[in-house]
């Protein structure tokens, strides 16, 4: 599968759920427990999201959290750790 031509063209959020629609028509949809941080954030974190890199991937800059397109469409979870490691480099802030 070739991931260059995959482009953001639409991003939702929900409380339980991811859905972005790609440039090509397809729509992913994706459970929020692959991706703990999103389902640990607050709505207003969770909304407040756009496109980055010409389209390759999401950024929500209120959680300093990006995701790819590619790794959406490979089904890859969120790094084991990585909220519980955020956390605590923000509490030595």
């Amino acid at each position: 599968m070739n991931f260059s031509d995959l482009k953001v063209k639409s991003i939702a959020t929900t409380a339980d759920t991811l859905t972005v629609e790609i440039m090509d028509g397809r729509v992913l949809s994706v459970p929020l427990a692959y991706y703990p941080t999103l389902l640990q954030a607050t709505e207003l974190e969770r909304k407040n999201c756009q496109p980055i890199g010409a389209g390759y991937g999401i950024e929500w800059p209120d959680l300093d959290y990006h995701l790819s397109v590619e790794g959406l469409m490979r089904g890859q979870p969120e790094a084991p750790g990585l909220r519980r490691a955020k956390m605590a480099a923000a509490s030595l802030s």
